[in-house]
């Protein structure tokens, strides 16, 4: 189900998928998603909520998995991927293709779904995986992979993930 605010702005060119096993896909008031990006309920039965004020760039793709909150005043840079679930991959008996996807990842330990605080800066062509908690006020810089649980304010780069500082 799409529960879209009627003050978001969303381009033309960009493609929401209504969910087809009843999930929810909320964005709140002033929200802005830009050209090309795709939001495709897949992988899970999680819902996808997009607080208010946030900024969605060009590009970027979100599968709605496990689930995803983002909160609000949060900005997603250019091509950046959220991706809250894997495809099975156990049995080498059967392809990949027709394995479906794993409900809750072995490849982290913690919460399934992704859920990111208000105030959050992701940079261009980052991945944000199954189980990343990214806290209030953190900073992403581009091209890193996100998983597991960053601090409050903390900026972070690469890949693996470090912390190289704080926000003052």
């Amino acid at each position: 189900m799409l529960v879209i605010s009627k003050t978001a702005k969303i381009s033309k060119l960009a493609d929401i998928e209504d969910s087809i096993r009843g999930t929810k896909i909320i964005i709140e008031d002033g929200v802005v998603i830009d050209s090309f990006v795709k939001i495709k309920p897949a992988g899970g039965s999680g819902d996808l909520k997009i607080g208010s004020n946030t900024v969605i760039n060009v590009g970027v793709a979100i599968y709605t998995g496990n689930g995803i909150t983002i909160g609000k005043n949060v900005m997603i840079a250019a091509n950046c991927v959220l991706s809250p679930t894997t495809h099975e991959f156990r049995s080498k008996n059967i392809p990949i293709l027709e394995q479906g996807f794993i409900i809750a990842s072995p490849l982290f330990i913690g919460q399934s779904g992704i859920i990111i605080e208000e105030d959050v800066f992701i940079g261009a062509n980052s991945v944000v995986l199954e189980g990343a908690h990214v806290k209030k006020g953190a900073v992403i810089s581009a091209g890193s992979i996100v998983k597991g649980i960053l601090d409050e304010y903390g900026i972070y780069n690469g890949n693996p993930l470090k912390c190289i500082g704080y926000r003052q």
